[in-house]
């Protein structure tokens, strides 16, 4: 199969290009290496830097014969999203459409979509959120990963292209860049190899439902196969706090490490955990990496960032 994955060379497309390599598939990258790495890129895959808002585009599917399209690329950053909404959408949206077009023109018909789970579902009503929750996002970024997810339902509809939405939770792992748009656990573990003490927001009882990028990867994986249009959140059910993930995390990068607290975020969510059971019912998927491990897997690979040369 030829699958096309954009923003394979950021942190979570990377992985996903690894295993789709490993498994026999043909992979194609474009990434603008705005917040990926060419560090992260398989010299396996064939790899064009290019932005998907970009007509260069246009080339790559003319060349390539992609089967599938895995789209990772975007803005992902929820802060720069509030900053700068219209380039927030410039890049989700209209890059988007710029891709589903693409698709529509080239005769694809499947696209494998990175949404999010606690973004576009905004303060929950219950907890864990399944996929019928009531959608509320509160930035910007929420708003155009959800209007991504209305416009794969158009192309379905009209154009007969079969989508997978994934509405992910807060995903976490080796290769996440603890700048930019980093997670809190890729911000610690990066204080603390560098003998520094991260400081927790608020009280750090604020809690994220944290996934290992091992795990999403197979979610991935299992796409390829399913057959229709579907949105599945990729999550683990749990709630862990902001204080639990730094004494676990201090235990292996850290010891001495002192807990530190400056202030909350100013309209930072409380709490966000989704449900897994739609896509363990329908997909086969289910987390298999718990925190303690995922952590563990992530703080080594700290580690060995700061020591190689």
């Amino acid at each position: 199969m030829n699958i096309l994955v954009t923003g394979g060379a950021g942190f979570i497309g990377s992985h996903i290009v690894d295993e789709y390599l490993r498994l026999g598939h043909n992979v194609v990258v474009v990434d603008n290496l705005s917040t990926g790495s060419r560090q992260n890129l398989n010299p396996k895959a064939k790899f064009y830097h290019c932005d998907i808002r970009e007509g260069q585009l246009t080339e790559v599917f003319k060349k390539e014969k992609i089967d599938v399209v895995n789209h990772h690329a975007a803005q992902m950053d929820v802060r720069k999203s509030v900053a700068e909404p219209m380039f927030d959408a410039s890049v989700n949206v209209l890059g988007g459409l710029n891709l589903f077009e693409q698709a529509r023109q080239h005769g694809i018909k499947k696209v494998i979509f990175a949404s999010t789970g606690g973004a576009v579902y905004g303060e929950q009503d219950c907890f864990p959120a399944d996929e019928n929750h009531p959608t509320r996002p509160l930035s910007p970024y929420g708003i155009s990963k959800l209007v991504t997810e209305k416009y794969l339902f158009y192309y379905q509809k009209v154009h007969g292209i079969d989508h997978v939405v994934f509405r992910y939770a807060n995903i976490y792992g080796p290769r996440q860049n603890p700048h930019g748009e980093a997670g809190v656990i890729a911000i610690f573990c990066s204080k603390m190899v560098a003998g520094q003490g991260p400081l927790i927001n608020g009280d750090g009882k604020q809690t994220r439902d944290y996934t290992f990028v091992g795990d999403v990867v197979k979610a991935n994986v299992a796409a390829l196969e399913f057959i229709g249009s579907d949105i599945f959140n990729v999550g683990t059910g749990i709630e862990t706090d902001v204080n639990t993930l730094f004494h676990k995390l201090r235990l292996h990068l850290n010891p001495p490490c002192k807990e530190q607290h400056g202030p909350a975020k100013q309209g930072e969510q409380l709490r966000s955990v989704i449900s897994f059971k739609k896509i363990q019912h329908d997909l086969g998927w289910k987390p298999g990496i718990s925190i303690d491990e995922g952590l563990r897997l992530t703080a080594e690979y700290f580690k060995q960032k700061v020591v190689s040369p």
